[in-house]
């Protein structure tokens, strides 16, 4: 009698992309030198008119990110440029069948150079999984300015993240030596995680923000003071923090929920690059 034997799981499809985007210097103004995209990865350059160089929109056409996807995104900024590099919208982190998405990002910033890299927020969802890089390596003059946001659910909808394995991990060279390195690490019931006092106080969201420049020192107490007033606006929804060592500022945010942080997050970060955001994120 022939055993009978279960078929076996379907094999589910899962999204890979790459993009490139690098810049140069030509006639004193930046422009696009390399452009890549290659699977669910993909790269526009809208108009902009602001005088501070173009701008990278990275799109994820996937749809969002979940267990066994893999992107990969790099950007090059070449000597003497200027140029941001964000996303088109939040990128959301779904619940996983098995494994964890991966998002490798690979920055470059050369001599005289002034990088922006300003995703908007990650809103992760139960039962969701993500590792997620930065590396980034500066000339010994480069000027860079860069956040990641997180935000657990969407608390206006009341959803709740009670399981999550998420890692996030940073790494910033300054002519080669390591400058910046950080981890996040998240396994587990987010919400006893975040509830300690030493952790978090309850907070639903949170983000870092970096700025590497040499004159970084001077901005502290306006970046302490926008945050004091961004603080009293938050009717305690929101804590905030900023040191400088060594030419690089570190401003740490943790908010009730995701509105509360995006309110904290664009005066911060407005006042950090001396303009306004990019265009999309007001759509």
């Amino acid at each position: 009698m022939t055993p009978i034997v279960a078929d076996e799981p379907p094999r589910l499809q899962r999204a890979r992309g790459y993009g490139r985007v690098s810049f140069r210097q030509t006639d004193g103004r930046t422009r696009l030198e390399d452009l890549v995209q290659e699977g669910s990865a993909k790269i526009r350059l809208p108009r902009v008119y602001d005088g501070r160089g173009p701008v990278a929109v990275l799109l994820n056409t996937a749809g969002g990110i979940t267990g066994g996807d893999h992107l990969v995104y790099e950007a090059g900024w070449g000597p003497g440029t200027s140029a941001t590099v964000t996303a088109q919208a939040a990128e959301r982190i779904y619940r996983r069948a098995s494994g964890v998405g991966r998002v490798e990002n690979r920055l470059t910033v050369g001599a005289g150079a002034e990088a922006f890299w300003l995703p908007q927020e990650t809103i992760v969802f139960d039962r969701a999984g993500l590792a997620r890089t930065l590396e980034v390596d500066l000339a010994p003059d480069a000027r860079f300015t860069g956040c990641e946001m997180v935000v657990m659910g969407r608390t206006a909808m009341g959803e709740d993240v009670t399981t999550l394995s998420l890692t996030d991990r940073w790494r910033i060279r300054r002519n080669g030596r390591l400058v910046y390195a950080d981890a996040l690490r998240f396994h587990g019931d987010t919400r006893a995680i975040l509830s300690g006092g030493a952790t978090g106080r309850g907070a639903r969201a949170f983000a870092s923000v970096v700025q590497v420049a040499p004159d970084v020192a001077d901005r502290l107490d306006a970046v302490r003071d926008g945050l004091e007033a961004a603080i009293a606006a938050s009717n305690g929804r929101l804590e905030a923090g900023a040191s400088v060592f060594d030419g690089l500022m570190s401003v740490r945010l943790i908010a009730a929920d995701g509105q509360a942080l995006r309110a904290g997050m664009a005066p911060l970060l407005e006042r950090l690059i001396d303009g306004a955001l990019p265009r999309v994120w007001a759509l």
